[in-house]
C-alpha cells in the first residue's frame, strides 16, 4: 500500500492520501504531512518542544506535541472557513521535536532559541507545539531576530504570564512576556492578551501589565462584545507589523480544553477562538505557538482536537499573510 505523501499541483508534498491509507494508520506527523527531511525546503515547519519544567501547577505538557499530532490525523487539505488550501499554497513539513534539557531551564531556553533560528534560517516560518509557555520567550527572541525588529504579539491565554518570578526563578511559564518586554523584543504599541480571566495575586498584576504596554480583552469581553468587535480591535492594534501569535490552550474553557495544567472557569469556546483567529486573515504572521496541552488530563482528545484545529488555522493564516 502506498503510504507516501502525495505531490500536489504546485509541486508541494502534501498529506498522505486518506483514500489510500486509513487516517489511523502510519506515522503521526502533523496532519499526516511529510517530515522535514522529505522535502527540499519548507515554507512552514511544525516543530514540537517536549518541555514542561517551567510549570507551576500540573505537569504533563511535555507530552502535548505528540498528543496534538495524533489528534491532527483527521485534518483535511481544504480549509473552507478561510477558503484556502494551506498544504497546496505552502510546503508544510513536520520537523519533529527539539531535544531540550528537562533539568536546566536556562539551557533549554538557549536550545529552543538556537533551534528556532536554525529552522528559520532560509525563510521558513515556525508553528511550534508545546510544551509549557516558558518556550514562548526563546521563540519570540528568534522571531524578533529574523524580523530585524521587535514583533507585535497576540497572546491568547487565561493568564497574563507577565509575573516577575516564581520561587525566585525568572524563567517559568508565568513569566515569558515580562522578560520579552524587558529584553525589547516586543513592540509594546502592538501587544495584547486575549481571553484572560480568573483570580490574580493582586491589582498590581494588572497595573504592571498595563505599564508593560499590554492591552487586555478578557474572556468576558469576547462574550459581551462578540467576535467581530474583538477582531476589529485586535486588527487596529496590530496594523501591518510583523506578528507573533501565542496560544495557551487554557484560553479555552475547561469544557473545551480539560487537558491543560492550569485550568480556569469561564473561558472562551473553541468556536470563539477559531473565529477570532480567522478574523486576522491578511496580517503579517511571522510565527506562532500552541502550548500547554497536557494529555494526562484530557478526555476523549477534546483538548488535542481543539489544539490541532488552532494549529491548522494558524498555518492557513501564514499562507494568507500580508
Amino acid at each position: 500500500m502506498n503510504n507516501l505523501p502525495r505531490v500536489n499541483a504546485n509541486g508541494h508534498i502534501g498529506p498522505v492520501d486518506a483514500a489510500q491509507v486509513p487516517r489511523y494508520a502510519g506515522a503521526a506527523t502533523f496532519a499526516r504531512l511529510p517530515r522535514l527531511d522529505q522535502v527540499e525546503q519548507a515554507d512552514v515547519a511544525v516543530v514540537g518542544v517536549p518541555f514542561d519544567s517551567g510549570v507551576s501547577y500540573r505537569p504533563g505538557a511535555r507530552f502535548g506535541g505528540n498528543h496534538v499530532r495524533e489528534a491532527s490525523r483527521l485534518l483535511r487539505p481544504y480549509n473552507p472557513a478561510l477558503d484556502a488550501s494551506p498544504f497546496e499554497n505552502l510546503q508544510v513539513a513536520d520537523a519533529g521535536d527539539m531535544a531540550v534539557n528537562p533539568f536546566n531551564i536556562n539551557e533549554a531556553i538557549e536550545t529552543v532559541q538556537q533551534n528556532a533560528l536554525d529552522l528559520t534560517e532560509h525563510g521558513t516560518k515556525l508553528l511550534t507545539l508545546g510544551g509549557d509557555h516558558t518556550i514562548a520567550l526563546p521563540l519570540l527572541r528568534a522571531a524578533a531576530e529574523r524580523a530585524g525588529s521587535p514583533v507585535a504579539m497576540l497572546h491568547f491565554d487565561a493568564h497574563l504570564d507577565t509575573w516577575d518570578t516564581y520561587f525566585g526563578a525568572e524563567y517559568t511559564h508565568g513569566t515569558p512576556f515580562r522578560r520579552a518586554v524587558e529584553e525589547g523584543i516586543l513592540d509594546t504599541e502592538a501587544i495584547s492578551h486575549v481571553g484572560t480571566r480568573g483570580p490574580l495575586y493582586g491589582k498590581k498584576d494588572l497595573e504592571d501589565d498595563r505599564r508593560f504596554g499590554f492591552g487586555i480583552l478578557t474572556s468576558s469581553d469576547v462574550f459581551r462584545q462578540g467576535v467581530d468587535e474583538v477582531v476589529a480591535k485586535l486588527r487596529d492594534r496590530i496594523g501591518g507589523r510583523p506578528l507573533y501569535i501565542s496560544v495557551d490552550i487554557d484560553v479555552l474553557d475547561p469544557a473545551h480544553a480539560p487537558g491543560t495544567g492550569t485550568p480556569e472557569a469561564g473561558g472562551m469556546t473553541s468556536r470563539e477562538l477559531l473565529e477570532i483567529l480567522r478574523g486576522l486573515r491578511g496580517l503579517n504572521l511571522v510565527g506562532a505557538d500552541v502550548v500547554e496541552v497536557a494529555p494526562a488530563y484530557d478526555h476523549a482528545d477534546i483538548t488535542a482536537v481543539a489544539a490541532s484545529h488552532v494549529a491548522y488555522d494558524l498555518i492557513t493564516l501564514m499562507g494568507l499573510s500580508a
